[in-house]
């Protein structure tokens, strides 16, 4: 089988890049793989002149290489993929950028952890999550790996592989390995990799003072180069104090630090002379350590800290732990190991047999075994099933967040994270979005919680209307006014709302109230000229003919605002570009969504023309690869020029559910259903940046994402936007029940 690699690789110094390679060729060497590729990834702009196995290189920090990698490798014949995965070496928030890269795959993926966070962040736990569904085996190190991948992130225990970290096949003996080093008459301490101050080498340069008074022949070797991103950001600062440490504490003759990365002969010629490698990192949060097993597969006699790794390689007397920072403890067993040579050779014997058993060709052949075991099994797709609404993928439905929003006086506008922020007030936008939710979340769950909250919010619209029957839009926290009226757009998202809850209205008082304020606003209808506050118009306007078929007047409105819709198209359009602007901007679905209501009391087959039309156009510009990419906002989407993918809002995928909700009651065409669960799944992580943005903490959404991942921020226009797209789905699931129904009656 041909097998395709992703991780960093030689030349690149990084413990990643040797683990990658010593896998790749190990595989090799099995009958079961035949070929392998190499995607590497580079950092910082760094180029390296790669092995011919390198068939592409990706830049950590360019996103669309990502993308363009999953092609390659989909072209390239490779049966399986492997993933290699550390924080720090993928571009974006957290490393987001992978995501792109694996959701395009078509083979399966197999995903190695080298890093399990006990207590990650929001977006790392998210990420890690998302790469455990894409991924068809994860592959961890040590048992409690194992055990985080089932407890924090949920990964079934079926889809986890445990196979320790491999070893080189190279041995050299102390004797000759200390003659050429020229240190046959030292007794030798070591510690290598990367340097950094989680490395905890002050605590054995601590110890030495005591360990010297027994054993004077002692030499510490520090083996390594500063690690790439101390160095860029601190310099040598750390391996400076260590050297100034030994100073004041006398012992600068017996420490020796070599400022270089090995190869691996090199490398395991130390090995092969030290007498005890010491690995004294101070957190127990390291859950893989290469060199640890390194250290052990050598026949070092290993003394560490109890980092979680450590504790449980060394288990069964294989080696020694002391507690962080401990130098008094450390000293301690060091002259207990060196003054008692049949224990220190009783633990490099265990130490020497347990590296017997993980030697690269060994682990080669379990990687290999894995991946021709998963090969041979039918390949179930990590994605929803296809041309269906699956309600089992959508989280329960709860009001939290929208209750942690509201106040008596109306809904916050923005959230600091999960919280209200009171400093940005009230806007008239997102009360009428949120007075829409809750009339259709009644609707949907006749909750009487949502009879409480539309009189807030249509309490706020009333509060807000002025004298001439406009209104204005921004209230500060303490109530105060802060403009005269607001913007076209939330006059027409008011209409919206308005026209909702008279076509639907639980109680008669919600209903005489919301029909003043509408009536008061009609007289403004025929002053609107941003197309997108006529569209939202229109929408209020259809759903006041649904109660109110006989408004002739009303009927007449209808007509004149959607003509303009209708004008503004056939100005703009042209045999490529179909809509009604030179630009595709923000909240675009709900243009066509508009004209598809009014179809319904015009009977007008040129306005039917344009909603498709446009529909479609928006349609094949933002649905692909089975999923809803919206157009972002950083530049919008000008005719004859490229479009931006950043940043996208929950908005637009809440427009484009409206949309193929209503083309499908339009049209019976089951798959505008899939196209709409197709968007909603947007807010669920089907989209380009392969996050969630509903917060299953808060039960929240955030506010869209960058280039660089999800805004953390769950705001009203956010958090409204995915809870009406959420009661969209379950009004069409109920819906195409009924129409299959109706359907087959009628035949």
């Amino acid at each position: 089988m041909k097998l395709a690699y992703i991780g960093t690789y030689p030349p690149r110094k990084c413990g990643i890049g040797t683990f990658t390679q010593n896998l790749a060729s190990a595989m090799l060497t099995t009958e079961k793989v035949d070929e392998i590729i190499v995607i590497a990834i580079n950092d910082h702009d760094l180029k390296y002149n790669y092995p011919p196995e390198v068939k592409l290189s990706i830049d950590q920090e360019n996103q669309s290489e990502y993308r363009n990698a999953a092609n390659f490798i989909n072209e390239s014949g490779a049966d399986a993929c492997i993933l290699e995965h550390e924080f720090g070496i993928f571009g974006g928030l957290s490393g987001v950028y992978i995501l792109s890269l694996l959701h395009r795959l078509q083979i399966p993926v197999i995903s190695t952890f080298h890093t399990i966070l006990e207590t990650p962040s929001y977006n790392e736990k998210i990420i890690l999550k998302e790469i455990c569904r894409m991924s068809s085996k994860v592959v961890v190190m040590s048992h409690k790996a194992v055990h985080f991948l089932m407890d924090i992130y949920g990964v079934p225990k079926q889809k986890i592989a445990l196979i320790e970290h491999g070893l080189p096949d190279i041995k050299f003996d102390q004797e000759t390995s200390r003659k050429e080093l020229k240190l046959q008459d030292k007794k030798l301490l070591l510690t290598f990799g990367f340097i950094g101050r989680s490395k905890g080498i002050e605590t054995v340069i601590n110890a030495l003072p005591k360990i010297l008074e027994k054993h004077p022949n002692v030499l510490y070797i520090v083996l390594g180069k500063t690690h790439p991103n101390v160095l860029r950001d601190a310099g040598e600062e750390y391996r400076e104090y260590l050297q100034e440490l030994a100073k004041t504490l006398g012992v600068e003759k017996n420490v020796l630090m070599i400022n270089e990365f090995l190869d691996e002969n090199e490398l395991f010629k130390y090995l092969a002379a030290c007498d005890i490698y010491i690995t004294p990192y101070l957190s127990v949060a390291q859950i893989t350590s290469g060199t640890l097993t390194y250290a052990m597969g050598s026949g070092c006699a290993v003394v560490s800290t109890p980092y979680w790794h450590a504790a449980e390689l060394l288990a069964d007397d294989k080696g020694k732990l002391f507690d962080f920072n401990d130098y008094e403890g450390l000293a301690q067993v060091i002259n207990q190991l060196l003054g008692e040579p049949q224990t220190l050779a009783k633990i490099q014997k265990k130490a020497s047999d347990y590296g017997k058993t993980i030697t690269w060709p060994k682990i080669g052949q379990k990687y290999a075994n894995v991946v021709e075991n998963l090969l041979s099994m039918p390949q179930k797709s990590s994605r929803r099933s296809e041309h269906e609404i699956d309600l089992t993928l959508m989280p329960s439905l709860s009001l939290s967040h929208i209750k942690r929003l509201t106040d008596d006086t109306g809904i916050i506008q923005h959230a600091k994270f999960g919280i209200p922020d009171f400093k940005e007030g009230y806007c008239l936008d997102d009360n009428a979005r949120a007075l829409l939710m809750a009339c259709m979340y009644y609707r949907q769950e006749k909750d009487p919680e949502a009879l409480e909250l539309m009189t807030v919010y249509l309490s706020y619209i009333h509060y807000m209307q002025n004298e001439n029957g406009t209104f204005r839009n921004f209230l500060s926290f303490n109530r105060n006014f802060l403009d005269e009226e607001g913007s076209e757009d939330s006059f027409g998202r008011t209409i919206w709302a308005l026209g909702y809850l008279l076509s639907n209205a639980s109680k008669d008082a919600f209903y005489q109230t919301a029909s003043e304020l509408f009536s008061n606003a009609v007289p403004n209808f025929g002053n609107i000229k941003s197309i997108r506050g006529i569209a939202y118009t229109i929408l209020g306007i259809c759903y006041y003919l649904k109660r109110h078929s006989y408004d002739n007047g009303m009927k007449r409105n209808l007509r004149t605002l959607t003509e303009t819709l209708v004008w503004h198209y056939n100005q703009n359009q042209s045999e490529d570009w179909k809509w009604f602007e030179v630009l595709l901007a923000y909240d675009n679905g709900i243009l066509p969504l508009a004209l598809l209501q009014a179809t319904n009391f015009l009977k007008d087959n040129k306005v039917t023309d344009v909603a498709l039309a446009s529909m479609n156009f928006l349609i094949e510009h933002t649905l692909k690869d089975g999923y809803l990419s919206i157009i972002g906002n950083k530049d919008w989407y000008v005719r004859n020029k490229e479009r931006s993918i950043f940043a996208q809002q929950p908005i637009d995928a809440q427009a484009m559910v409206l949309l193929c909700h209503e083309a499908y009651k339009l049209t019976g065409d089951r798959d505008y259903l899939d196209k709409l669960f197709t968007c909603f799944m947007w807010f669920l992580g089907e989209n380009d940046m392969r996050m969630s943005l509903y917060n299953y903490e808060t039960e929240g959404c955030s506010d869209g994402f960058e280039i660089d991942g999800v805004n953390r921020n769950q705001g009203a226009e956010s958090t409204l936007a995915y809870f009406i797209s959420y009661l969209t789905v379950l009004q069409a699931y109920e819906e195409s029940f009924h129409l299959h129904n109706s359907i087959k009656f009628a035949v």
